[in-house]
């Protein structure tokens, strides 16, 4: 790999294939390395497993995103302290830098009244990892708009030492992407590539697709001395084929690498199926 910002394949992005898809996809496309997602497939809990794919494809993981959705509540315990703690434990075995974590849901009380100091502590026993706190977005529901985080949506809001700019939430909440990445400042460590189009909802499109500014945020890492990486997370569950969602990650490859190409660079290549 070399000094560019690597940009990895979410393994949500293969969804409904499994995370072993993954690593042959982000192999035949040509990423530099996998994003796990930690979800109900029992491989993207397992760090043997992983450490085989990764070896096998020769796709490194880079980034874990620990169990914070709705569907993975009961993915390895029903405490959220436990998850995150497992998740970094899984990316320290898989000697990934980056753990992706989500702001608490307003019901986990007991949880979110903690998150901030309990972050602090697990960040402790595990300095060298990076937990980078994702921006999510408020959901519309009859009509109504309602958070479903504590205390919001927006980590700058709380401050913490790391980030994770997600494009396609910044469109949920329609808000300014460029202006989020300044808010968080030099704590942008990790970026989750996908469009939208400002509707009420999560879309995760192919970059270009939407109406956020993808390509400007990438162009601007340069700028900000950004020495994460970037996560292509799109959504290709109506991909009718395994070639249309390979044609996708391709095509989401090779935005983000000729954004991120310094200028006047020569455009970067993507491996052919």
């Amino acid at each position: 790999m070399s000094s560019r910002v690597p940009v990895l394949l979410s393994s949500s992005s293969v969804f409904p294939e499994p995370t072993a898809a993954a690593f042959e996809m982000a192999a035949t496309v040509g990423y530099d390395g996998l994003e796990v997602m930690v979800w109900t497939d029992a491989v993207s809990q397992d760090a043997g497993a992983l450490k085989g794919l990764a070896g096998h494809y020769g796709v490194p993981v880079l980034s874990v995103h620990a169990p914070c959705l709705l569907v993975t509540q009961r993915v390895w315990s029903s405490d959220p302290w436990e998850r995150l703690s497992r998740a970094a434990q899984l990316a320290e075995s898989l000697g990934a830098p980056t753990v992706v974590v989500h702001p608490p849901f307003s019901w986990q009380r007991d949880y979110a009244k903690n998150f901030a100091p309990g972050l602090a502590r697990i960040q402790a026993r595990h300095p060298d990892l990076t937990f980078a706190v994702e921006n999510m977005f408020p959901v519309k529901m009859a009509g109504r708009w309602f958070v479903p985080y504590t205390p919001g949506w927006d980590p700058t809001e709380t401050g913490f030492e790391a980030y994770t700019l997600d494009l396609s939430h910044c469109a949920a909440s329609r808000t300014d992407a460029l202006e989020m990445a300044a808010k968080m400042g030099a704590g942008l460590k990790h970026v989750h590539l996908g469009d939208g189009t400002g509707e009420a909802r999560d879309e995760h499109l192919v970059p270009g697709r939407g109406n956020q500014p993808c390509a400007e945020v990438l162009r601007s890492l340069a700028g900000r001395a950004f020495t994460g990486s970037v996560a292509l997370e799109i959504n290709t569950r109506k991909a009718a084929s395994r070639a249309v969602r390979e044609a996708d990650l391709r095509e989401s490859l090779e935005f983000a690498r000729r954004h991120l190409a310094p200028a006047g660079s020569p455009r970067p290549a993507t491996t052919s199926a």
